[in-house]
């Protein structure tokens, strides 16, 4: 728990420095990773996690072979009140809710409406988030693209809108190392669910699908509501 605390603190000093105080502008790199945790007074470890909180946020992005670089679109990111945590995790609660009420429908949709190709980009794309699982990486960004697949297969304007919104608020907690594991474990059973229903054009399953996958992610970070009883 202290070196998740220390983790999420040293994600907010930098959050904070880029994002409310414009003290490193868009597009300019970061410090390497020692002089960093020096700086920041963490170690590397730390330091590490912090930064691919951020990554996963997008708000900073790592070019192979140059180093770390906040973002180009920084200025566009919305402060979603993370120097309040309560407030977040209020914010991540309500945004799963409303995951759990709009992608199933869209999965039911994208199922019926996919072509060939996007029918193709999906599995794809759901492949991607297993090799990452499978090899230890990152998976943020590709189980992004996975859900963007989907969505972008429902041909629904406003379905799409939503998405980089959702995209957006929920990075933080799919990459919260606390949990990462048996997201990682859900992550897995889950999509393979899915793209098996997807593959038998199977609208229903693949709407139950999601709403399955979701409600683990809801129960899996404690967001879950508890039923009221009915005394």
């Amino acid at each position: 728990m202290e070196k998740k605390n220390l983790s999420q603190q040293t994600m907010e000093r930098l959050y904070n420095e880029i994002v409310v105080e414009k003290r490193i502008g868009a597009g300019e790199k970061l410090p390497n990773e020692l002089e960093l945790s020096e700086k920041m007074g963490v170690s590397r470890a730390t330091l590490r996690e912090a930064l691919r909180m951020l990554i996963a946020q997008g708000i900073l992005e790592v070019r192979r072979g140059k180093g770390t670089f906040v973002s180009e679109q920084v200025n566009e990111i919305e402060d979603f009140g993370f120097s309040d945590l309560r407030r977040l995790r209020g914010q991540l609660r309500d945004l799963f809710e409303l995951r759990a009420i709009f992608e199933p429908s869209a999965a039911r949709l994208a199922c019926r409406r996919a072509t060939k190709e996007e029918r193709e980009e999906i599995l794809r794309c759901g492949a991607a988030v297993e090799q990452c699982i499978w090899r230890g990486e990152d998976r943020t960004a590709a189980d992004r693209e996975f859900h963007a697949a989907i969505v972008r297969a429902t041909h629904n304007e406003f379905m799409m809108r939503l998405l980089p919104m959702i995209n957006q608020a929920v990075a933080a907690a799919i990459v919260s190392a606390e949990h990462e594991a048996e997201l990682a474990e859900d992550t897995l059973r889950d999509h393979a669910l899915l793209m098996d229903f997807f593959r038998k054009e199977d609208e229903s399953g693949a709407e139950h699908a999601m709403a399955i996958h979701l409600h683990h992610a809801l129960a899996v970070l404690g967001l879950a509501e508890k039923a009221q009883s009915a005394d």
